[in-house]
């Protein structure tokens, strides 16, 4: 795979693993770590990001809608107001870092493009709104193509752990994530986006149960053999909490195994909120399975 240029940032595919550090804008993040809480959200995420870019995180995500089971849906107006003015801030403090949208709504993203941001990270991989494969595409910007089956008839909370997925069907779980992952590449190709753009995501935690989480951490290689970079994002989520009976906040162990399990089946990426402690498991992961000493 060629190198992607996006900003100021050259991501050599194989040469060693990015890290994307998450900024949730919302007052409902499962993890906990939602910056609407916070009485100066500006500040916040400034603080945040620094932070995050002083221990080595390559990406900035910024989201303004939690995706976690059984959240409230958000207007894009709303998402709006949350994410572009800190998207904003952050282009205008941080002129050379790189800032990813997670959004799965056009104008959302559109008005984050136009704010500064570098890439479209969607949840839905472009089967939610028709209209973002060409947004994508008109702005020619890099997108993030994740796996979904989420459905709010199969999401169960527990208190303590949270929200997972029961009762999800799959035929064949790789060859299913598969194939509509490919069907989701194949929108962005009919927008007119260079497949050179296109990053893939399996979606852990979308709409799989724990089992079949753990199974696709475990297979993440036979995703990355479909030829396109591949971003993973394990981090606090539920099939840890359910696996180790451990809430959002102590689930720092189980993210650092998934994603160095996940680095060793070729992730490209990793998303994670911890991440001061994710970049040296990224760092200690790469140097033993890639040699890469940085």
């Amino acid at each position: 795979m060629n190198p992607l240029q996006v900003g100021a940032k050259t991501f050599a595919w194989g040469a060693r693993t990015y890290v994307m550090g998450i900024l949730n804008v919302t007052p409902d993040s499962f993890s906990g770590d939602g910056l609407l809480v916070r009485e100066q959200v500006l500040e916040a995420a400034l603080e945040q990001a620094r932070r995050f870019l002083q221990a080595g995180a390559d990406i900035l995500d910024v989201g303004g809608e939690s995706t976690r089971p059984g959240a409230q849906a958000v207007s894009a107006e709303e998402e709006m107001q949350r994410v572009v003015p800190v998207i904003t801030a952050l282009v205008q403090e941080f002129p050379d870092a790189v800032i990813s949208v997670d959004t799965y709504k056009a104008v959302v993203a559109e008005a984050a493009l136009h704010a500064g941001a570098h890439l479209v990270n969607d949840v839905w991989g472009l089967r939610a709104d028709p209209r973002l494969a060409s947004v994508v595409a008109q702005h020619n910007v890099p997108v993030i193509l994740m796996h979904n089956r989420s459905r709010p008839a199969n999401a169960q909370i527990v208190e303590q752990l949270g929200g997972h997925y029961v009762g999800m069907e799959y035929d064949n779980l790789l060859e299913d994530v598969k194939r509509e992952l490919l069907e989701s590449v194949e929108l962005a190709r009919r927008a007119g986006l260079s497949e050179d753009k296109i990053i893939l995501d399996p979606g852990i935690g979308f709409g799989k149960t724990v089992e079949q989480n753990l199974e696709l951490l475990n297979r993440l290689d036979e995703i990355r053999a479909l030829g396109f970079p591949v971003l993973l994002g394990p981090s606090r989520k539920s099939f840890i909490g359910y696996t180790l009976q451990l809430p959002p906040g102590e689930r720092l162990e189980g993210t650092a195994a998934a994603v160095a399990v996940g680095i060793v089946r070729g992730a490209d990426i990793v998303r994670v909120h911890d991440v001061e402690f994710m970049v040296r498991v990224a760092r200690m992961t790469d140097a033993i399975v890639r040699r890469a000493r940085r």
